[in-house]
């Protein structure tokens, strides 16, 4: 059985402050910072909830107007040809869950690949002991120097080179390993990690694959999510790879979508009803990957300080040496001891 000893809960006590003008100052300028970053947001809600006929008629109302749900029924294909044009759309149509699903297939794979891969790399170039560590781990930290832009082409030549184009696998390939900041973000949160929990493992004869599934990684849900999360985003969001190696509608991501359907307008201004209900559909599953994947329970990793975990296999394990079985009983009683 693994026992986890956690610290008590404590109810932090209010205190009373006196609002002196520089708080006053301080929540006023807040309060106008978070209206400035809503206000793009509510903006794009007012216009997907409007007519694309009746948005010229009032640019300056905060408010939809004709409110109507068309929009959304043209990027979900609901709605026919006729009933577009009729509420001012362009007409052009998008296959929304065709795309939906590509773009969770490419930022799916490439989360959960890199995420795993990069793990045990920086978990090799925090903990483990081997020659020129450091100096691989300087050579490596430099490409994050390098714009990714530079190496857009030589991926692609390399992608096209092994017949990858149009393919998810050659969307996924660059990115599916490892990135130097992913490496970097997990590499500084493994060199805080207690070493008398890994000691503790191995005493009781866990190796290092051992000790990185069973013992380091359930210790580092935090930064695992929060880089997960990052991850996801970033490629969701991704354009310009996405529209070089995958053009067939097998391939086609929604960002990629949308710029195509922004431009099929056979004249005048864009379907900005229809482009920004699709945004914001296109949105929500990033929304619920970041509700879905917040830890719960912050205090599960901050196994720092005088909190002790104690190997799930020390009770099953004889131990025939007693210099290390005092030496495993002080390791988890270091608690009571300190």
């Amino acid at each position: 059985m693994s026992t986890l000893i956690l610290p008590p809960a404590t109810v932090p006590t209010r205190r009373h402050r006196r609002a002196t003008p520089g708080r006053v100052f301080a929540w006023v300028a807040l309060i106008v910072a978070v209206l400035v970053s809503l206000f793009p947001f509510l903006w794009v809600l007012r216009t997907a909830f409007s007519t694309s006929r009746s948005l010229a008629s009032a640019p300056s109302s905060l408010l939809p107007v004709d409110f109507t749900l068309g929009a959304f029924e043209r990027v979900l294909g609901l709605s026919t040809h006729a009933q577009a044009v009729a509420q001012g759309g362009s007409g052009a149509s998008m296959n929304f869950w065709l795309y939906l699903r590509n773009s969770v297939i490419y930022a799916g794979s490439v989360t959960i690949g890199q995420v795993f891969f990069c793990a045990m790399a920086a978990y090799a170039f925090a903990r483990l002991r081997w020659p020129g560590r450091n100096l691989v781990f300087g050579i490596f930290l430099g490409a994050l120097l390098v714009p990714p832009i530079f190496t857009q082409l030589p991926n692609f030549i390399l992608v096209k080179d092994l017949g990858l184009i149009n393919t998810f696998g050659g969307m996924i390939l660059p990115g599916f390993f490892m990135t130097p900041f992913a490496v970097f973000f997990l590499r500084q949160f493994f060199l805080g990690l207690n070493h008398e929990v890994e000691e503790s493992a191995s005493l009781d004869g866990a190796g290092p694959w051992r000790t990185f599934f069973q013992i380091v990684l359930p210790m580092s849900t935090a930064p695992v999510t929060t880089l997960a999360i990052l991850t996801f985003i970033t490629t969701w969001n991704d354009y310009l790879w996405p529209l070089l190696v995958g053009n067939t509608e097998g391939t086609k991501v929604l960002t990629v979508a949308l710029g195509i359907f922004q431009s099929q307008t056979p004249g005048g201004s864009p379907d900005w009803a229809g482009l920004m209900a699709a945004a914001l559909v296109a949105a929500a599953p990033v929304l619920v990957a970041v509700l879905r994947l917040r830890p719960t329970d912050p205090r599960l990793d901050r196994l720092h300080g005088d909190e002790v975990i104690i190997c799930p296999h020390h009770a099953r394990r004889p131990r025939t040496n007693p210099t290390a079985s005092v030496h495993h009983a002080q390791l988890i009683n270091m608690e009571g001891l300190s």
